[in-house]
C-alpha cells in the first residue's frame, strides 16, 4: 500500500509541475521557426569560409585579411546582440528579426562589390553588427522564455540552426562558386536570406505569461551573489571561459577547407568535410541539450569542452583525408553542446529578468573568441606557412577554458546543499 501511495504522490507532483509549466505546443512551434531562421542566417558567414582562397586571390589579399572579415561577423554579432536584446524586449522579436534579415542581405550584396573595404563593411557592419546580431542573441533569449522544464533541449535545438547551415550551405556555395563565381553566389544568397527569413519572422508570436511563482520570484528577489561569489564575477568568469573555448572552436570551422586544399585534398571534399563536422554537431546537439537538462549547464560545458580539447589536438597529428573526415566528425560531436550549455548556465545562476543582457554579453565575448580564433589561425598560417601551430595553440586555449570551468563546477558542487539561488 505504501508503494502505491508513493507512486500516486509522485504522479501528483509531476502533474502539478506540468500544470504550472509555461511549456506548450506553441513553445515547440516557436523553437522550430527559430531553428529555421538561424539555419538560413548562419549561411551568410560561411560564404567566405568556403571561398577563402578564391576570394583572397581575387582581392589580391592575404588569407588572414579575408579570415578577419569573416571573424568580424562574430564580433559584430556579439556586440550588436547586446543592443538587439534590449531592442527586441521593446519593439518585439518579430520586427527585430525582419530588420536583421534585410541588413544581412544588404551586407552580402555590398560584399560582392569585389573590394576589400566592401568585404569588411558588408561582413563586419551589415551582416554582423546589424544583421545576425538581430537573430541569434535575441532569439536565444526569446526561446528560453518559452520553456522552463526542457529549456536545455530547446536551446540546443535552436542553436543547431548553425549546424544545419553548415550541413546544407558549404556544398551549395562551393558548387555555386565553381559555376558562377563567388560574387554571383553572394548576390544569390542575399536574395535567399531576404525572401526566406522575413516570412518566417511573421510566425514568431508573443511570449507566454510567466507562471505565478516565477513572476513573483523575479519581482521580489535581487541577488548579488551566485555560487557563493559576486554575481558579476561569476558572469566575468563565464565570459572568459566562453572566449577561451571559442578560440579553438573557430579554427576548424574557419580554415578546414583551406587546410584540406593545402594537403592536396580537393576543395569539394573539404567542403564536404566541413558539412560532416557541422552535421555531426547537429546530430549530437540534442543529446547535449538532454544532458544539460539533467546535470546542469556548467557540467555540460565541462564535458563538452573536454571532448573539444581532445579533438582539436587530433587535428595537429592528422594529415590524410580519411583521418580528417573521422576527426572532423569527432570534433563536431564534442563541441556542439558548449554554447547552449553556457546559455542554460546563465539562466540557472541569474534571474530571468537579467537574461536579456547577461546572455547577449556572454555571447558577445564568446563570439569575440570565435573572431580571434579565425583571424589568429590565418595569421599563423601567413607567417609559418602551415596550420599545425594554429591547431596546437587552439588546444592550449581549450586547456585554459577547462581550468576556469572546472573552478566554477567545484564552486557549484560546494553550494549544492544550499537552497536554490533563484527561480530559473
Amino acid at each position: 500500500m505504501s508503494d502505491a501511495m508513493a507512486v500516486t504522490r509522485r504522479e501528483t507532483q509531476r502533474a502539478g509541475r506540468v500544470a504550472d509549466s509555461i511549456e506548450s505546443r506553441s513553445s515547440w512551434v516557436a523553437a522550430l521557426v527559430t531553428t529555421a531562421i538561424l539555419a538560413i542566417s548562419y549561411g551568410a558567414p560561411l560564404l567566405v569560409v568556403v571561398g577563402l582562397k578564391p576570394i583572397a586571390t581575387a582581392l589580391g589579399a592575404d588569407r588572414s585579411v579575408v579570415a578577419l572579415a569573416a571573424a568580424l561577423v562574430w564580433v559584430g554579432t556579439g556586440m550588436g546582440g547586446i543592443v538587439m536584446g534590449w531592442v527586441a524586449d521593446r519593439i518585439g522579436v518579430r520586427s527585430t528579426v525582419v530588420f536583421g534579415a534585410l541588413m544581412a542581405a544588404l551586407g552580402l550584396a555590398v560584399s560582392a562589390v569585389g573590394q576589400v573595404w566592401a568585404l569588411f563593411l558588408g561582413h563586419a557592419i551589415l551582416i554582423g553588427l546589424l544583421g545576425n546580431s538581430a537573430h541569434f542573441p535575441p532569439l536565444v533569449v526569446y526561446v528560453s522564455r518559452w520553456f522552463d522544464r526542457r529549456r536545455g533541449t530547446a536551446v540546443a535545438l535552436i542553436s543547431s540552426g548553425q549546424y544545419i547551415a553548415g550541413m546544407v550551405w558549404p556544398t551549395v556555395f562551393e558548387r555555386g562558386m565553381m559555376q558562377f563565381g563567388w560574387q554571383a553566389t553572394m548576390l544569390g544568397f542575399a536574395a535567399v536570406v531576404a525572401a526566406a527569413i522575413v516570412p518566417l519572422a511573421v510566425l514568431l508570436g508573443p511570449l507566454p505569461q510567466p507562471v505565478h511563482a516565477e513572476a513573483a520570484g523575479a519581482r521580489s528577489h535581487r541577488h548579488t551573489r551566485a555560487l557563493g561569489l559576486p554575481s558579476n564575477l561569476v558572469q566575468a568568469l563565464l565570459c572568459a571561459a566562453g572566449f577561451l573555448c571559442c578560440v579553438p572552436m573557430a579554427i576548424p570551422a574557419g580554415h578546414l577547407v583551406a587546410f584540406c586544399t593545402d594537403l592536396g585534398i580537393p576543395a569539394a571534399h573539404g567542403a564536404a568535410m566541413l558539412s560532416v563536422l557541422l552535421g555531426s554537431a547537429f546530430v549530437s546537439r540534442l543529446f547535449w541539450g538532454w544532458l544539460a537538462d539533467r546535470i546542469g549547464g556548467l557540467g555540460t560545458v565541462l564535458a563538452g569542452s573536454a571532448c573539444q580539447a581532445l579533438a582539436i589536438a587530433a587535428f595537429t597529428f592528422t594529415q590524410d583525408e580519411a583521418g580528417l573526415f573521422a576527426v572532423s566528425a569527432a570534433y563536431g560531436l564534442g563541441f556542439s553542446g558548449i554554447i547552449p550549455a553556457y546559455v542554460l548556465a546563465v539562466r540557472e545562476l541569474f534571474p530571468s529578468t537579467e537574461a536579456s543582457w547577461r546572455v547577449p554579453t556572454l555571447l558577445f565575448i564568446s563570439m569575440c573568441g570565435m573572431a580571434f580564433g579565425g583571424w589568429f589561425a590565418g595569421a599563423l598560417y601567413d607567417h609559418l606557412g602551415f596550420y599545425g601551430p594554429a591547431f596546437a595553440a587552439g588546444a592550449l586555449f581549450n586547456l585554459a577554458n577547462l581550468a576556469v570551468i572546472g573552478f566554477l563546477v567545484i564552486r557549484q558542487a560546494r553550494q549544492s546543499r544550499l537552497p536554490a539561488v533563484l527561480p530559473a
